[in-house]
């Protein structure tokens, strides 16, 4: 067992007459789940004295609840770059990850370095050095700001059409702030953009969209794993983000606040 995954397997230990296993889910809100049939589960391992670790069988599908605690995390991130629901569920369910705002305004400025980088490569500008690096600046702030608005955007698109869409027989109300945090963590494909800006090529365009894709089929993933759906609600929740998103970006080309847009992330034709 690699390290990382003995490091993981320390974590919320409780002792109960000598035996150290994973703490039982006192709520809903806390309680593990099966990687391979998203069942819950009350316990991922029980680790006996001198270090003799079970992991516990799911009742359900009566495989392990979660073989990735016994993973290196490298392993686990290929897994999750890989778009594989079990790696998904490992992340977002069995773990303790409090990395998503974070990672949500680095993702935001990556994006928005990629617009004011490609606005100013546009830009064609005579004023004095003061003024221009003040003028920059703003577009910056600018270009984070109009970033931050379009995934907003994206976002509740996707949250209105599942709550429309949702099951009135449902059992349980679909879990947001849950699925808020695996949007967040599953747009990591963003960070791949300074690197494609750093070392720019002909096939910087075609990279840029490849990251889109990329960072799409992340997002579809995390809608079908958080709230247990099919791949065909998950679509269209997907397209009706990318709809409301799009009438965003629309509205900000014709009030003339985008300067630029045409060569936008993800939208360029011509780099």
């Amino acid at each position: 067992m690699g390290n990382g995954g003995r490091s993981g397997l320390q974590q919320g230990k409780g002792n109960v007459d000598g035996v150290a296993a994973t703490p039982t889910a006192a709520s809903a809100s806390c309680q593990y789940r099966c990687i391979e049939c998203n069942q819950e589960a009350k316990e991922l391992y029980r680790d006996y004295n001198h270090g003799v670790l079970k992991i516990t069988i799911c009742k359900s599908c009566q495989k392990p609840v979660d073989k990735y605690i016994e993973y290196d995390p490298v392993i686990i991130l290929i897994n999750a770059i890989l778009c594989k629901a079990q790696a998904y569920r490992h992340i977002l369910f069995n773990t303790q990850i409090n990395i998503h705002g974070k990672l949500c305004i680095f993702c935001l400025l990556c994006e928005a370095y990629l617009r004011w980088w490609q606005l100013q490569d546009s830009n064609q500008n005579t004023a004095p050095d003061d003024l221009i690096r003040y003028a920059k600046e703003w577009d910056f702030y600018r270009m984070f700001a109009i970033a931050a608005l379009e995934q907003t955007a994206y976002f509740i698109g996707i949250f209105t059409f599942l709550w429309v869409e949702r099951p009135m027989t449902a059992k349980k109300k679909p879990n947001f702030i849950l699925l808020l945090k695996a949007l967040l963590l599953s747009s990591y494909g963003k960070l791949l953009l300074i690197p494609a800006v750093i070392w720019e090529h002909d096939y910087t365009p075609l990279c840029l969209k490849l990251i889109k894709v990329f960072v799409l089929t992340s997002n579809f993933q995390a809608i079908r794993v958080t709230l247990n759906i099919n791949r065909k609600l998950s679509f269209l929740g997907m397209v009706s983000g990318l709809l409301l998103e799009s009438i965003m970006v629309y509205f900000f080309q014709s009030m003339e606040w985008d300067v630029g847009s045409d060569c936008a992330i993800y939208k360029s034709q011509d780099f």
